[in-house]
């Protein structure tokens, strides 16, 4: 890492984790935990392996340097506190609500770190998720092309040009959605799940090469949909993609905990 990203990691790290001297209450300069004393005020070592163990869960290594230069940016954060401190902006409520969302703010990290090292995504879960999503995902993907036009009426001029022989993808650019309008209407390769189910109806029943001669009604407006080709869906391993479906489990899990706390909470 060089210096100037380091020092950029550190200031971060410290703006989150070291909110402001309000929230640790050891202001003794004899303390034997002090990393360094700076106008007769502690800086408590907790800090400084708060913040080398956030640089080295990074990869970096912990070494004389790294402390270092951690202690001289919280001195440089202590200097500074000090001097906001006598002009009494620690007082001020703006910024008294700031520095308490900050700490529910590592609390909070904190306490859903530890439930989700305490609840941890079993094999079986895992399996299951892959399962459900790949019936969902089915066992074809389609590429197709679309035009997209608020009324029906503009959908059959567009149909009816193209059986004149006019091109599918010049008449694309007068399409509604902007993600698809500029490449000819094409959206690539997907599952019928990926789209809503008026339009994958539609498209799984085409023909490869053929278009539907009838407007295609959504919530989005009317379709004109291009079947280019299909083939087989195939999924990465449950394997490979096991990092990927475990924090998906984790998050729907916390949410669910979240939830289930909110509705125990006394709320008036």
């Amino acid at each position: 890492m060089n210096r100037a990203k380091f020092r950029s990691s550190l200031v971060a790290l410290a703006t989150v984790l070291c909110v402001a001297p309000a929230l640790a209450k050891d202001d003794s300069a004899k303390s034997a935990n002090a990393v360094a004393t700076v106008n007769g005020k502690a800086i408590p070592k907790n800090r400084a392996d708060a913040l080398a163990n956030a640089q080295t869960a990074q990869g970096q290594p912990d070494s004389d340097e790294l402390r270092k230069a951690i202690r001289e940016e919280l001195v440089r954060r202590e200097i500074i506190v000090q001097e906001a401190q006598k002009k009494g902006l620690d007082k001020k409520s703006e910024i008294m609500g700031q520095m308490e969302l900050a700490r529910q703010g590592v609390l909070i990290n904190a306490y859903l770190g530890e439930y989700v090292r305490s609840h941890p995504v079993t094999e079986d879960a895992i399996k299951k998720e892959y399962d459900a999503i790949k019936q969902q995902l089915g066992d074809k993907e389609y590429k197709a092309r679309h035009i997209l036009v608020e009324k029906e009426d503009e959908a059959k001029d567009i149909i009816a040009k193209l059986k004149k022989g006019d091109k599918f993808e010049d008449l694309a650019k007068q399409s509604k959605d902007p993600g698809s309008k500029e490449r000819g209407g094409d959206l690539g390769w997907a599952a019928p799940s990926s789209y809503v189910k008026p339009f994958s109806d539609a498209m799984t029943k085409l023909e490869k090469g053929k278009y539907t001669e009838t407007p295609v009604k959504s919530d989005f407006g009317y379709h004109v949909i291009l079947l280019e080709d299909a083939r087989e869906l195939k999924l990465p391993p449950v394997d490979e993609a096991k990092a990927q479906l475990s924090q998906r489990l984790q998050q729907q899990m916390v949410e669910k905990h979240i939830m289930e706390l909110r509705g125990k909470a006394k709320v008036d």
